[in-house]
């Protein structure tokens, strides 16, 4: 194809996907129809179909609306938006889709067989036979998975999802926030609770950032 002067136009779709790929980070819309493996969510009139795991699916079944943390999933001849119910899960989905052998629908699989700390746990304790009983998992998969994750995944709190700081909301995100600016998760929980413990509060969340960077 040529361009009004005569030159040649080469198109690249797939390269431009990727480019933008990661900014679908999350969708808050409404469930308008809902399966145990996926989700039509209206955002302001366009619908998104996203896949969704066993866990999810159960922590939503009961809404109508809600937020869903995205990961666009692109192929040469697909591309597949998966959702996931909380960021724990969806930073799980990545882990195990980073291992060779292991896809996203073999990730997605996993994730409706146990919850993310439940496989955190087992790669972490070594324990590959309560990753094989897991429907695609074989030995030679649980072991890879163990061997590659193990030391990354121990470095991280296992207790994440169920951590004394993500009932609150504003707790939650200077957490968030700590860990993107390197913080790791239990050095920044600890220095949070001790903010939130030796004052009566804030209601900014820069405010309990700054001060736990202080602590740290």
């Amino acid at each position: 194809m040529k361009n009004a002067y005569g030159q040649q136009i080469t198109s690249h779709p797939i390269t431009f996907s990727l480019i933008f790929a990661p900014m679908i980070a999350y969708l808050k819309g409404d469930f308008v129809y809902k399966t145990p493996a996926m989700v039509h969510v209206d955002v302001n009139g366009v619908g998104y179909e996203v896949h969704v795991s066993l866990n999810t699916y159960t922590n939503i079944q009961a809404l109508s609306k809600g937020v869903l943390f995205t990961y666009l999933h692109i192929k040469e001849d697909s591309h597949t938006l998966y959702g996931f119910f909380n960021a724990a899960e969806k930073e799980m989905f990545i882990h195990l889709i980073s291992i060779s052998g292991v896809g996203a629908a073999t990730a997605r699989m996993m994730l409706s067989s146990m919850k993310p700390d439940e496989i955190a746990r087992a790669i972490v304790q070594g324990n590959a036979r309560l990753l094989e009983s897991i429907k695609g998992i074989g030995k030679k998969s649980a072991e890879r998975i163990i061997l590659e994750l193990r030391d990354k995944l121990s470095k991280q709190s296992l207790d994440a999802n169920i951590s004394p700081l993500s009932s609150n909301t504003l707790e939650r995100d200077a957490l968030d926030a700590l860990v993107a600016l390197g913080i790791s998760r239990p050095a920044g929980e600890q220095a949070i609770r001790k903010v939130i413990s030796s004052e009566t509060g804030s209601d900014k969340v820069e405010d309990i950032i700054k001060k736990a960077l202080k602590i740290l």
